[in-house]
């Protein structure tokens, strides 16, 4: 079993179709053919079913799979690792991040980060937290955001952010003179949330099951935009992170009854190869946030339940 049979076998469960896969892999489709016929003969086993054009993975082809993306993954680490003991740095940090940080936290300490290091690329990827750890794991980010409840084994983490989740209103609503409101009160107004994935809908929705209650979603998005929006023209409500309120002077942050803490981190892979960019780019996140809580001292009047 060498790299080669691993990479052209990860490549066709991928893909699920030969031809597809030669063409990714920039080789005759023969050749493909001829490379995963001699891969499962040498190992005993079938690893695809052929169907028509199409292919499936077989159980063992399942069971391989993982490893070959662990071992796969390995290897480009191994060889980014070379790269830069030969001087050529990778330049690059892949992070992902919720909608709220992308929009708020993040563009300066990226600002700063860039005229700090001109050369050093940098890109942001918007995704829920569920989605960046699936994204980290599989080695498509090399950091990213994500929430301190159930992280993965596989992953390292550093505590960035702590914030407080809140309704947010237009300055018209009701709710606006409020100092704090009940979860019932909330779960009866019509909401426009992020779709699931996102830490702030699936604690919502873990919080009207838990009280019995029923949601009436009006609108479902993932632009913040939007969002805000709607929420300015009093079509629906939502909850967000308190630092959207800071920056958002048409709406206003209500804090819950039941005042729900949020601690973010920021999360790569344990096992992964870190560049020297990646661990650049952590260290000046954290020198820029060391400290970093809510920013309005009327958010810190009592302890609060962890997400």
């Amino acid at each position: 079993m060498d790299s080669k049979q691993l990479k052209h076998f990860a490549m066709v469960a991928q893909h699920g179709h030969f031809t597809k896969a030669a063409k990714a892999l920039h080789i005759a489709q023969p050749a493909l053919s001829i490379s995963i016929k001699k891969f499962e003969q040498q190992l005993g086993l079938e690893l695809f079913r052929r169907q028509d054009r199409k292919v499936q993975l077989t159980h063992e082809g399942e069971v391989l799979l993982e490893h070959a993306k662990r071992v796969l993954q390995q290897i480009d680490d191994a060889e980014l690792a070379m790269n830069e003991l030969r001087g050529l740095e990778k330049g690059e940090v892949r992070l992902g991040a919720p909608s709220m940080m992308g929009s708020y936290f993040f563009p300066q300490i990226l600002m700063a980060f860039k005229s700090q290091y001109p050369n050093l690329k940098l890109t942001l990827v918007d995704a829920g937290t569920r989605s960046i750890r699936q994204m980290l794991l599989a080695g498509e980010l090399d950091i990213g955001v994500i929430d301190h409840e159930n992280v993965p084994e596989d992953l390292e983490t550093d505590h960035l952010y702590r914030s407080e989740m809140v309704a947010i209103v237009s300055k018209e609503h009701p709710f606006a003179t409020r100092e704090s409101i009940s979860f019932e009160e909330f779960f009866q107004h019509e909401l426009v949330m992020f779709k699931s994935g996102y830490f702030h809908r699936d604690f919502i929705e873990k919080k009207a099951k838990e009280i019995d209650c029923s949601l009436q979603f009006s609108f479902e998005t993932n632009l913040l935009p939007v969002i805000l929006s709607l929420v300015k023209q009093e079509y629906a409500i939502t909850a967000l992170l308190a630092l959207v309120a800071e920056h958002e002077k048409e709406v206003v942050a209500v804090p819950f009854d039941e005042r729900v803490k949020l601690d973010l981190d920021l999360a790569w892979r344990k096992e992964g190869y870190l560049s020297i960019a990646d661990r650049t780019f952590i260290d000046f996140v954290k020198s820029q946030t060391r400290g970093a809580s809510f920013s309005k001292a009327s958010f810190n009047k009592t302890s609060f339940n962890k997400i």
